[in-house]
């Protein structure tokens, strides 16, 4: 199985503190993290580290960030030709304050103008692909080039480019804000019956196999003609950083590694559960053996 990821790469930085601070106050913290990010970039880096091997098509700057991104995908052995350093354009950074009290996560990200497609074509095959909106031509180029591969889209945002690659992919893997803002219903995560009337708005649009994520919640999908809720795994969060990019990835794994879709979205919780018991998104992400002795444990 080889696997292809487009999207977005960004450089986090992470400060650790025991509470959020207080507005127009110093605040100091005993260290700091530093890793890669971006949804697609930290499904590739989990693809890769699992043993998939995965191309990377994404863009960052000619800058020093730029380079950790790109040593980060050396060390783990991803392929990174089409990881490409552009000029005059800086990387993307995302500033995190993660609230060891609650696990909670606030995020600051500071973005360069959207580049659509790479400066290569990307004809390469492949059996899976997880994508997330970002570079969409480049995105369509793969999907279009790869019509039987196992095709993943983490869907956040609504928008015409991220609407048009929905179509295309096997399984649209959504934020409740997505679902929420697609069919303008503000959900409730116990109310089944609205759950599954949002549910078959996306899925009659989009005609395809739809996942909406909840949160703490979980999951609600339809499995063999039953609407669900496949609940989360229950631990005490550190850092929330990069958990749903890690549940994403997870998920690209299983699906296309021929789990059900049920055993697919279970793992890909306990992956994501595991992950907010540790700090900084990719320094976070578990060992598949990790995840599959865990398994076996619940």
């Amino acid at each position: 199985m080889r696997a292809i990821c487009v999207g977005h790469s960004t450089f986090d930085t992470t400060l650790p503190m025991n509470e959020y601070p207080v507005e127009n106050t110093k605040n100091r913290v005993e260290k700091h993290i530093e890793c890669g990010g971006g949804p697609a970039s930290n499904g590739a880096y989990l693809l890769q580290k699992w043993g998939m091997p995965t191309t990377i098509c994404s863009v960052v700057g000619d800058d020093y960030y730029g380079d950790r991104i790109i040593d980060d995908f050396i060390q783990v052995g991803a392929d990174i030709r089409y990881l490409e350093k552009m000029k005059d354009h800086f990387t993307d950074s995302s500033y995190i304050i993660a609230n060891m009290g609650n696990g909670s996560r606030t995020i600051i990200t500071s973005k360069d103008a959207k580049v659509r497609k790479l400066s290569q074509d990307v004809l390469d095959k492949c059996d899976v692909i997880l994508i997330d909106g970002e570079h969409p031509e480049t995105a369509h180029q793969v999907l279009d080039n790869n019509p039987d591969a196992i095709s993943v889209i983490d869907a956040s945002r609504v928008n015409d480019d991220t609407k048009s690659l929905c179509k295309k992919v096997k399984y649209i893997v959504c934020s409740h804000e997505f679902a929420e803002d697609f069919t303008d219903k503000n959900l409730n995560y116990d109310d089944i019956d609205l759950l599954t009337e949002v549910h078959k708005e996306l899925a009659d649009y989009f005609k395809t196999n739809i996942i909406i994520t909840l949160e703490s919640k979980g999951s609600f999908t339809i499995i063999d003609g039953e609407y669900k809720i496949i609940p989360s795994i229950k631990v005490k969060a550190l850092d929330s950083t990069g958990a749903g990019d890690i549940f994403h990835g997870a998920f690209t794994y299983f699906i296309g590694m021929g789990y059900s879709l049920y055993e697919a979205i279970r793992l890909s919780s306990i992956t994501a559960a595991i992950s907010v018991t540790r700090i900084g998104s990719r320094f976070s992400i578990p060992t598949l053996e990790e995840v599959l002795e865990y398994d076996n444990v619940i």
